[in-house]
């Protein structure tokens, strides 16, 4: 059952992948699963980026961490082993640990090795309504194996400078898994990130992401905030540190969008390869006057 009793659908794999670090990849992850598990769905984050900072930001200290998803990726733990429950009710988490960042170099010789995680999750798939895998800031075979595991990506984009580009690299990557590993992969959504209401510029790239993504691009907008920057060195959700913040309010809005696009989702951009579109056109900063 999923939120206040209804009947939820199992098996919501989401890859959270944007090879650009900094764009609000594990802020998201953190927060929405928070949100989502507050309002009745049970969650799982499997933090896949050798940084752990999903892992310390639901409150679990990466140092003390004994087996993290590495474990299950190279050698022979289950997931079952490496479940960690969180100070969340209905959130769980599958930690990582600075062992995954040779995990690469050690899967490459493996066999089926960008099948690897999709084979750990499996088995969890029917505990959970979601689940939340947070990549590394790469294209490697680390965020291949999340592509592959996953039904569907949300994709950060920040709003500043040059936004856009990169980012069809990351749609030649998602097309390619769809060729070769995943053809059911969809594009689940792009959420706006890091938006500053006082400068022009935020405003830009948030009318181009429009524009060139149509309607990929999810309503709710998460704000730059202290507060979401604040609540990670206190290892809490935005829900747990500032409920009343902006932020909070954000990662509830886009919790509740999140739903409400459904999981079964198909590419909403025209175009079966995902053509963007070319970067918007940079402009420099300015403040709002």
């Amino acid at each position: 059952m999923g939120a206040n009793g209804r009947e939820t659908s199992r098996g919501d794999t989401v890859a959270c992948a944007n090879q650009k670090g900094g764009v609000g990849k594990t802020t998201t992850v953190v927060n929405l699963g928070a949100y989502l598990a507050i309002n009745g769905h049970h969650v799982l984050v499997v933090d896949l980026d050798p940084q752990g900072n999903a892992t310390s930001g639901l409150g679990i200290d990466k140092s003390s961490v004994s087996r993290s998803i590495y474990d299950a990726l190279c050698e022979e733990a289950t997931a079952d082993e490496l479940l960690v429950p969180t100070g969340i009710e209905h959130l769980d988490l599958i930690p990582a640990a600075l062992s995954l960042a040779g995990a690469e170099v050690e899967l490459a010789p493996l066999p089926q090795r960008e099948r690897r995680l999709g084979r750990v999750l499996a088995p969890l798939a029917a505990r959970y309504d979601h689940v939340l895998i947070d990549c590394p800031p790469s294209l490697g075979l680390l965020t291949v194996n999340a592509l592959t595991a996953a039904n569907s990506v949300l994709v950060p984009l920040q709003c500043e400078y040059y936004a856009l580009e990169g980012l069809s690299q990351l749609v030649a990557t998602i097309n390619l898994v769809r060729d070769h590993l995943n053809p059911t992969l969809a594009v689940r959504g792009v959420v706006l990130t890091m938006f500053d209401s006082r400068t022009l510029l935020s405003a830009e790239v948030r009318d181009e992401a429009r524009r060139h993504l149509d309607g990929a691009v999810y309503d709710t907008i998460i704000p730059r905030s202290v507060r979401l920057s604040e609540a990670p060195s206190y290892g809490l959700p935005i829900a747990l540190y500032r409920p009343d913040s902006k932020g909070a309010e954000a990662y509830r809005a886009l919790a509740a969008e999140f739903i409400g696009r459904g999981a079964g989702v198909t590419d909403q951009v025209p175009g079966r390869s995902l053509e963007f579109g070319s970067p918007p056109v940079a402009a420099a900063p300015q403040a709002i006057q």
